[in-house]
């Protein structure tokens, strides 16, 4: 692809999933690409995604996975439609890392592994004549004055109120001083504010604020949930796993495994209902969560198996040895009560099906998994380009979508990054690129 005759530039901000697939894309199609990224390697959250096995995708009917998008994520949706989960496992077997199915529909690499992965990913970028640039943090754009020419008065994100030059992005490197990039297009893929310690750290929101462009404010999402633990149960149950449980928020529940942290709970049933948590909690002050500690039986089977109680058993025997609770359980019991466990059988039962929790806070966004908010989803084109900011495109957590673990985080990731450069593709093809000489960067400051 070429802009006057020589290859159109397209910058790449941010060397996670959404910026390596987008600079995969663009160069593909013939453009000269250079990522961006502030830390010292790329892909650093896809790392970390793998201590958990890489969770890419999930095999469930196409309908129902783009429904965990919910609603008003149009965009997310059609870009998931584009390129699905099968899509998504072809091109890893592609890189030499075909998938394997869990148990559970969740698609996995056959390794388990993201390291191999990521490795044979760099080799095709590299294939394909991407530059990758480390230690080089996104600033903004160059002011503009108005006369619509750059303004060269500030090195540090515009604040002008006359605006910005979209085709010219200034990096700041590790030795303090700043460059200037000029390109055709520009695809940022920056992440949310989720484990800012591998990169994502949310720090574009005030350029792109700064801009104009509307960013919803980023918040956790697939979080834990703090709860006031007492000393004794902090002291004795951290780190334990409550087994086979489901959770309870406004009528909707979510099942699986949960862990008892320092301040509260986290695990995959949480994560699940942590959304709705934390908005409860941002309109209410408080969330009432509850935990059913046997799901497979209902009150009447409950108060059957409580009856059958030994006279001389204290609470907690007869717990375990009608029902099976684990301490950890019987500990939440007591823990939920004040330590005031009911001995009738019927009111015993009910509370075990509901374990009342009341959580007043989750976790913080620096520990969650992902991030909901962020550029809504009203800022953007159909192509994912930014309505404001012509020749400017952004994919994954930047934009304001949030779903469930499961990949669905990772698979819309890649999505959106697809169609974002997909968009800057056409963006140049339709000769509305930057009108810098034979479109060439225009680099000052001693930038490559």
């Amino acid at each position: 692809m070429t802009t006057n005759e020589a290859p159109a530039v397209a910058t790449v901000v941010g060397g996670g999933p959404a910026g390596l697939m987008a600079a995969e894309v663009l160069a593909a199609a013939g453009m000269r690409v250079t990522v961006f990224e502030h830390m010292a390697s790329v892909g650093r959250k896809l790392l970390l995604a793998g201590r958990g096995g890489l969770n890419l995708t999930h095999t469930e009917p196409l309908d129902d996975l783009v429904a965990r998008y919910g609603s008003g994520a149009d965009p997310i949706v059609a870009a998931v439609r584009a390129f699905d989960p099968g899509q998504l496992r072809a091109w890893c077997a592609g890189l030499g890392e075909p998938t394997v199915v869990g148990s559970s529909g969740r698609v996995f690499p056959r390794s388990f592994r993201a390291t191999p992965l990521l490795r044979a990913w760099l080799r095709r970028l590299d294939d394909l004549g991407v530059t990758i640039e480390t230690r080089a943090r996104w600033l903004g754009w160059a002011p503009v004055d108005g006369r619509g020419r750059p303004d060269d008065r500030g090195s540090g994100p515009s604040t002008a109120p006359v605006g910005v030059d979209p085709r010219r992005s200034r990096f700041g490197r590790a030795d303090g001083s700043v460059h200037e990039v000029v390109s055709d297009v520009t695809v940022f893929g920056l992440g949310g504010a989720s484990w800012p310690r591998v990169g994502s750290d949310g720090g574009w929101v005030v350029p792109f604020d700064g801009a104009g462009v509307r960013v919803v404010p980023l918040r956790p999402a697939n979080c834990g949930v703090l709860v006031g633990w007492t000393d004794g149960f902090v002291d004795r149950f951290a780190g334990a796993a409550v087994k086979a449980v489901a959770i309870e928020v406004d009528g909707v529940r979510a099942r699986g495994d949960v862990v008892v942290t320092d301040d509260g709970l986290e695990g995959g049933p949480v994560y699940a209902r942590s959304a709705t948590i934390r908005d409860t909690i941002a309109s209410q002050g408080r969330c009432e969560v509850r935990v059913d500690l046997r799901p497979d039986l209902d009150v009447d089977r409950l108060v059957d198996r409580l009856a059958r109680r030994r006279p001389k058993d204290s609470v907690s025997t007869s717990l375990r040895r009608t029902l099976g609770l684990s301490p950890v359980a019987i500990g939440l019991v007591r823990e939920a009560t004040a330590n005031r466990v009911p001995t009738d059988v019927v009111e015993l039962a009910a509370l075990l099906k509901a374990v009342p929790l009341v959580v007043e806070r989750t976790a913080g966004i620096e520990r969650a998994i992902s991030s909901a908010g962020g550029i809504a989803l009203d800022q953007i084109d159909a192509s994912f380009m930014v309505r404001s900011l012509p020749g400017t495109f952004v994919a994954g957590e930047m934009l304001d979508w949030e779903a469930p673990t499961g990949g669905y985080l990772l698979q819309a990731t890649f999505a959106t990054a697809i169609a974002a450069a997909e968009g800057a593709i056409r963006w140049v093809e339709d000769g509305r690129g930057g009108d810098h000489p034979g479109g060439h960067p225009a680099c000052e400051g001693g930038a490559p």
